[in-house]
């Protein structure tokens, strides 16, 4: 099957021909603005020191992933990411009850469903 043809990065002024978004050079300067300017709160202060401690102690008690245990995927994978079921944006907690302790391929899952880092609308009949 052809290959969908490159087309240039999203960076203005940039000629690079790129399969994605922005050419290498851009993204990292792009995401690093992002985490700069675009975020509304500075995740030092929401994940700092405590917030450290508690993700530690909720892994340490919850070492696989929910999801998996939950929905039957198998493997069952370990935990690496903990998810605001609630997310501190919209009011949530770092409380054990507003927590789940997800592996990398289903917080991802989660996270593509649920937020709206881009803006896009959300698709509510998905």
């Amino acid at each position: 099957m052809p290959r969908k043809p490159k087309r240039p990065c999203s960076f203005p002024g940039c000629p690079e021909l790129v399969d994605g978004r922005f050419c290498e050079k851009h993204a990292k300067k792009v995401g690093q603005d992002y985490e700069k300017y675009g975020r509304p709160y500075k995740s030092s202060e929401r994940y700092g020191k405590e917030w450290r401690k508690i993700r530690s102690r909720f892994i340490a008690i919850h070492p696989l992933c929910q999801d998996c245990l939950e929905y039957g995927i198998t493997p069952v994978r370990k935990s690496e990411e903990v998810h605001h079921i609630k997310p501190l944006a919209e009011g949530g907690t770092n409380d054990f009850s507003n927590l789940r302790a997800l592996c990398k391929i289903c917080h991802s899952k989660r996270t593509v469903k649920e937020n709206n880092r881009w803006g896009r609308t959300k698709n509510k009949s998905q």
